[in-house]
């Protein structure tokens, strides 16, 4: 019997080179359809296999991160043969060397890490294209298996490589019109977070400012003929960017999702937990179970109300200097009173001291705080907090633009006594968090981020009586996302909650308020309420508790939808 060996008719080619993935992928792009794929950190290639399965459109390899070897990256890679799966790798860094290794163990393409340039982009296209259009070495490796296919898998491989860079500094927005024009770049990811950093936000998945950034970035290069892409951080995220025309979806990274999962699973037996930064378990937050009633002792007594600053009466403490009430005794607040306070041009308040707490955050322009001589410079929501008793002055060191403060009182009777004494004055360096056992300072940028409050929420923590022992209030900022919220809750003591940009969706028992523009609510104890982001822009707020620590009762959903038939309910 004569062998005979089969034409090959099929759009695969001989190579290792998953040509027909290859075009799926980018007529899927052409159609302006979503790809949606895995972001692989850990070293099971089984994951990829789970994915392939599944039928995702790609999956990347992650070589810049974490600890996966080039034997976990060709297993993965391995993993994803004779699939209708795009396989990339993300490399450590824009590297010929690295570069031709990956591609020659058989990635579809490369992840390029910190494009800021279009000559290093053009650098990171020649890195992948067999000469003379580029410098990739030929191997005999599985590329073109094992040197069996190299005529078949040369000829080809420079029209089908993905090269895909990551734009994740800020130092690319100059540069975009010319990364959008490089040939040989079909999509574009984006970093969030390394963008975030680069603009001074470090420790933030999007900083203030940079998902427009972000988005303007995206239509440039959308109306260039390319792709853009990035990871997502929920279906919800995902509906979103894809609203936004965003076509390279990540569906998660594998141990982002698997935690997503588990943080789920765990909370419907009661375990769920949120851990610390040393992975000590003695320092991990338990994330607290819902309740289906409202605790009884807790049965409010007051109405929910909501303060608009710009039409409350107004109080000048010293020339140039202007308060306007949010939350205190005159709208029935208990153990609180938060204020925005103008400084206008070169304006000062004299020192002085307090019976209680105070809190200051910087909304907008530049702010001197001194703390007995201390001199402290703070910039757009940078805090202080000095405990009661102790020394301090205010100054706005500009001459043109006015600062405007938000500040908080662990009191409902606000009362301050002028200090004759004077004090001499000692700059302090930009990275002095205060002094120990007296004033806290908070910088935005370097400020610790909590997760898992909410989804698509992130918190930071200003002041409690674990941050300064003896504090009698608790407070912070939150940002929240598009399609971001809290769950339903209630505290065991009156909370004061400004926005302080975008706009906020607030529903107390059966209400539904829109804030917006330093536009504040106070809720009193017992009522059981909510706040989410229903627009299509970041949204953050200033919250203050009275009460020393954060503590969130929470509850059905529907105790926040139903009016309370309580004392004091609105009608």
């Amino acid at each position: 019997m004569l062998w005979k060996v089969p034409s090959d008719t099929s759009e695969e080619s001989d190579s290792a080179m998953k040509t027909a993935a290859l075009k799926k992928f980018r007529h899927r792009l052409q159609q302006q359809e979503p790809v949606v794929g895995l972001w692989v950190t850990l070293e099971s290639a089984s994951l990829t296999e789970m994915a392939v399965a599944l039928g995702v459109d790609w999956v990347v390899v992650d070589a810049e991160h974490g600890h996966l070897d080039w034997k976990d990256i060709n297993e993965h890679i391995r993993a994803a043969l004779r699939s209708e799966t795009v396989v990339l790798v993300r490399l450590a860094e824009r590297s010929t060397a690295l570069t031709k290794r990956a591609l020659d163990i058989g990635a579809d393409g490369v992840v390029i890490p910190w494009i800021e340039t279009a000559d290093q982009l053009r650098e990171a296209v020649q890195d992948c294209l067999y000469p003379p259009a580029g410098r990739r070495g030929i191997g005999g490796e599985r590329a073109t298996v094992w040197g069996q296919c190299m005529a078949q898998h040369t000829a080809e491989a420079n029209d089908q490589v993905l090269v895909v860079p990551i734009l994740e500094s800020v130092r690319a927005i100059p540069q975009i019109h010319e990364l959008a024009a490089v040939p040989g770049v079909d999509v574009f990811f984006f970093g969030p977070a390394d963008f975030s950093a680069s603009a001074g936000f470090r420790g933030q998945w999007e900083g203030p400012g940079i998902a427009q950034q972000i988005l303007q970035l995206k239509d440039v290069l959308r109306s260039a003929g390319r792709h853009c892409g990035l990871l997502t951080t929920s279906l919800e995220n995902l509906q979103q960017r894809q609203r936004e025309g965003f076509r390279m979806l990540g569906l998660g990274t594998d141990s982002g999702l698997l935690l997503r999962s588990l943080h789920q699973t765990l909370a419907g037996v009661g375990r769920d937990s949120v851990p610390a930064p040393s992975l000590d378990p003695r320092e991990r937050r338990p994330v607290q179970a819902i309740l289906p009633n409202r605790p009884v002792g807790l049965q409010p007594d007051r109405p929910a109300l909501i303060a608009d600053p710009h039409g409350s009466f107004g109080l000048e403490l010293q020339a140039g200097v202007a308060v306007r009430p949010l939350v205190g005794a005159h709208n029935g607040a208990r153990r609180l009173t938060t204020s925005l306070v103008t400084l206008q041009p070169l304006a000062s308040l004299d020192y002085h001291t307090h019976p209680f707490s105070e809190s200051i955050t910087v909304l907008s322009g530049l702010l001197e705080v001194l703390v007995e001589g201390r001199v402290y410079r703070l910039s757009p929501l940078d805090n202080i907090t000095i405990p009661r008793w102790l020394p301090h002055a205010a100054h706005n060191p500009d001459p043109t633009v006015p600062a405007v403060l938000h500040t908080a009182m662990a009191s409902d009777t606000p009362a301050r006594t002028l200090v004759a004494q004077s004090f001499t004055e000692v700059e302090m360096p930009t990275e002095c968090s205060g002094l120990p056992g007296a004033e806290r300072i908070t910088r935005i940028q370097t400020a610790a981020r909590i997760q898992g409050v909410g989804p698509q929420a992130e918190f930071v923590d200003h002041f409690n009586a674990d941050l300064l022992p003896g504090l009698e209030m608790s407070g912070g900022y939150a940002r929240f996302m598009p399609g971001g919220r809290l769950p339903a809750h209630l505290h065991d003591f009156d909370e004061s909650i400004c926005i302080i940009e975008g706009q906020a969706t607030c529903v107390v028992e059966g209400q539904v308020h829109a804030l917006q523009n330093c536009q504040t609510a106070m809720v009193p104890r017992g009522r059981v309420h909510y706040f989410r982001n229903d627009s299509d822009q970041p949204m953050a707020m200033i919250w203050v508790y009275a009460g020393p620590q954060p503590e969130r009762i929470l509850v059905d959903e529907q105790l926040a939808l139903t009016a309370c038939a309580g004392e004091g309910s609105e009608p």
